[in-house]
């Protein structure tokens, strides 16, 4: 008997898109860092770690890839605010700086992978690289480029949460009501 699995990716881009978008009403001003270091430890990290791991399970490389890098990501940035606000090990702005820059590399890795996979995934990685970029101006000298960041991150983030949208409402409706949008490079 074959039983149907659930698609791992639709928690991976929820916790994604929401911890995504909490920091960015917070770095814009709209709210505190206590409920983005919340989501950063459980849901964009943890369970988006998890998501990951499940994707290796479907044979997924680039959900797997992807989505344990980024709740390592979150789970990381964490445990640098809160080492920071118990006064364990500051890091400086520098240090946040370098941290984003290291994943501004790995993250143009994931650019070129999505323009094989679908409008939808291209969009939400080309405005995720786009962000990385500005927050690592941000972050060396142009403290301005956050604001910036935080608004074009805020598209990546419903981004993500549109192709949450798509795999769960077209597999409930038994049929296409949410498009991804043809890959920008096929591979035939």
């Amino acid at each position: 008997m074959n039983t149907k699995s659930g698609n791992p990716a639709v928690v991976g881009l929820a916790g994604f898109g929401l911890t995504t978008l909490l920091l960015q009403f917070h770095n814009l001003g709209f709210s505190g860092l206590g409920p983005v270091l919340a989501m950063g430890l459980v849901f964009g990290g943890l369970a988006q770690l998890i998501a990951g791991f499940m994707e290796f399970k479907t044979g997924n490389n680039f959900g797997f890839a992807a989505f344990s890098s980024y709740g390592s990501f979150w789970i990381g940035l964490a445990i640098i605010w809160l080492l920071n606000h118990f006064e364990v090990y500051q890091s400086s702005v520098t240090d946040i700086g370098l941290y984003l820059v290291a994943f501004t590399f790995l993250t143009f890795i994931f650019w070129i992978g999505s323009l094989y996979i679908h409008t939808a995934m291209t969009i939400t990685f080309t405005t995720l690289l786009l962000g990385f970029i500005l927050l690592d101006f941000g972050h060396f000298g142009f403290p301005q480029m956050n604001i910036v960041a935080g608004y074009v991150l805020i598209i990546c983030a419903l981004s993500a949460w549109y192709m949450m949208a798509a795999i769960i409402l077209n597999d409930v409706a038994g049929k296409q009501l949410l498009r991804m949008g043809a890959p920008w490079i096929k591979t035939r």
